[in-house]
């Protein structure tokens, strides 16, 4: 049983990969605009920055295991 629900956390196609990539942006771009709101001027800037960069970084990687994995 324990083993048929941790199946429904596994990706296993790539369109379940940009659903979860489309997840984690729409998260990431929120998180910048409270950052923006807390932290004026450059500092909230830089942070707003870094979160998308954080999700094209994590989404690469997803792209790559959803790749290799069905190579095998």
């Amino acid at each position: 049983m324990l083993h048929k629900i941790a199946r429904l956390f596994v990706i296993k196609t790539k369109f379940e990969a940009f659903l979860v990539i489309y997840g984690l942006g729409t998260g990431a771009i929120e998180r910048g605009v409270h950052y923006v709101q807390q932290y004026p001027g450059f500092g909230g800037w830089l942070l707003f920055a870094v979160c998308p960069i954080a999700v094209f970084m994590a989404g690469a990687r997803i792209l790559d295991s959803i790749e290799r994995q069905q190579a095998d």
